[in-house]
């Protein structure tokens, strides 16, 4: 991941949230199918958790990566230029780049990603019931598999579907494909 994020921030946000819904780290461990010392070493700050693995953290606790690895602000408008964006890079190949701010009490994330070719970002778990997302291909071909069934989307192609379906994302062209994805969580719990 870009080194811009500060691992000892995203672990306290990730206990912070963690202990207002109330969950031990055993709970939030099976809920996430991610191991306690895992857990417990990114709430201390050592370890840096993949894009996946925050994934999982976030989606157990009903909420998104943007609030993971950001602090919330409640602005009457944000601009939010280029270089003061988080951008996530993944080793295998693939950049998150997260283009809203995180907002109290609204679970909502505007991001746009880009997968080099060949490149697979793995499967993601389903959100809480009555989740959406939108997603709009920019550039490229993207093989979206949703719960088993697979969409080819190229260049101006755009999609709805409910959040609440396991996703997976992967490029199976010769170029790089990016792309602009809107997730609707709907209202944070906490």
């Amino acid at each position: 991941m870009t080194e811009s994020l500060d691992i000892a921030e995203i672990g306290d946000r990730v206990r912070n949230l963690r202990l207002k819904r109330g969950f031990s780290l055993q709970d939030l461990s099976e809920r996430a199918t991610v191991s306690v010392s895992m857990l417990s070493a990114v709430e201390r700050g050592e370890k840096v958790a993949s894009i996946q693995v925050l994934h999982q953290i976030a989606t157990a606790l009903n909420s998104s990566i943007a609030r993971l690895v950001e602090d919330e602000s409640l602005p009457r408008v944000e601009v939010l230029r280029r270089d003061e964006q988080i951008v996530m890079d993944d080793r295998s190949g693939w950049q998150r780049r997260i283009l809203s701010p995180v907002l109290p009490g609204i679970e909502f994330e505007l991001m746009r990603t880009t997968i080099e070719p060949g490149v697979d970002a793995g499967e993601f778990g389903p959100h809480r019931p009555g989740s959406r997302e939108y997603l709009a291909v920019e550039q490229g071909v993207l093989t979206l598999i949703l719960d088993g069934i697979i969409f080819q989307l190229e260049a101006g192609d755009s999609i709805y579907y409910a959040g609440d379906s396991r996703h997976v994302y992967r490029n199976d062209g010769e170029s790089p494909c990016s792309y602009y994805l809107a997730m609707d969580l709907g209202s944070s719990s906490i």
